[in-house]
């Protein structure tokens, strides 16, 4: 895999899928995953996107093939900006398109509002909202949850999510949640939450969103002045970022569009491939 290092030495890996590396004159779009702190791997093509766009996909530093930093407060997500640049330069790309799912869109957004110019477009994929400080109303998630009313799994589900909202979050209430993050709780979606814990860097995590990572008033009022084209792909039935707090992320930038996905959940291209890469290929081109 290919690598650079960071402005304080750490090697990152990236992975370039479709023809992102053979100069095919097409604007990079650089893919930031999730997690917090998750290798990239399990984003794979996006659907097949990289079938009709380059991708760029980072590891970012404790994940995947990338190195662990010798401070580990430069896992805060302010602090990644800094390796989001490095490899814009290290791709020699005078702007990028920037994609970033669930927890890895408050980078994309904090980088967008260090770097406005480096970035052609903006696409944030279900994304978490610690950056731009929206509440997420507890009804707003119970309400996307109940679309899954009927499944065989649903009750018990529920009664958890529930319980996370009120407060009183039982101790496997998490893992019980777990159908809620997909469109259809299939095999694939199973292997998929399977493999989260494994893949992530769990000391990172709360450093991630540690005290300083994110200032939303002055990132607000950045992406006020944000002028890029930008993309919210939501999901219509993701109790993590149900589609009305998706509108409200979409109308905090004078040029965004919002997308909300039919059936879909937090991961928009597992659930439909097809409507997925068609919704970002046409807001890229």
């Amino acid at each position: 895999m290919p690598t650079f290092t960071a402005p304080d030495g750490t090697r990152l890996t990236y992975h370039l899928l479709g023809d992102a590396g053979e100069g095919a004159g097409v604007t990079p779009l650089v893919c930031i995953p999730g997690g917090p702190m998750r290798a990239s791997s399990y984003l794979g093509d996006l659907g097949g996107l990289a079938a009709r766009r380059p991708l760029v996909r980072l590891d970012l530093r404790g994940t995947g093939e990338s190195d662990l930093p010798g401070d580990a407060s430069s896992y805060r997500c302010d602090r990644l900006v800094d390796d989001v640049e490095a490899l814009r330069r290290e791709l020699g790309a005078e702007r990028v398109d920037l994609l970033g799912h669930s927890a890895g869109a408050n980078l994309a957004v904090r980088y967008a509002e260090r770097h406005p110019e480096r970035v052609a477009r903006l696409v944030l994929v279900t994304p978490s909202v610690m950056a731009v400080g929206v509440d997420i109303a507890p009804e707003d998630r119970l309400a996307a949850a109940r679309l899954r009313k009927g499944e065989p799994w649903f009750d018990v589900a529920y009664g958890a999510l529930e319980g996370i909202t009120q407060g009183r979050a039982a101790p496997d209430a998490w893992e019980t949640i777990g159908p809620f993050w997909y469109g259809r709780w299939d095999a694939a979606a199973q292997a998929l939450q399977a493999a989260d814990a494994g893949e992530k860097n769990h000391d990172a995590i709360p450093v991630f969103a540690g005290e300083g990572a994110f200032a939303p008033e002055a990132t607000r009022a950045a992406l006020a002045r944000f002028t890029a084209p930008v993309l919210v792909l939501a999901g219509e039935t993701d109790v993590a970022a149900p589609p009305a707090a998706m509108a409200e992320v979409a109308g905090l930038f004078p040029a965004a569009e919002l997308v909300v996905q039919e059936g879909a959940s937090h991961h928009p291209w597992l659930d439909d491939p097809a409507a997925f890469t068609a919704a970002v290929e046409r807001f890229l081109a």
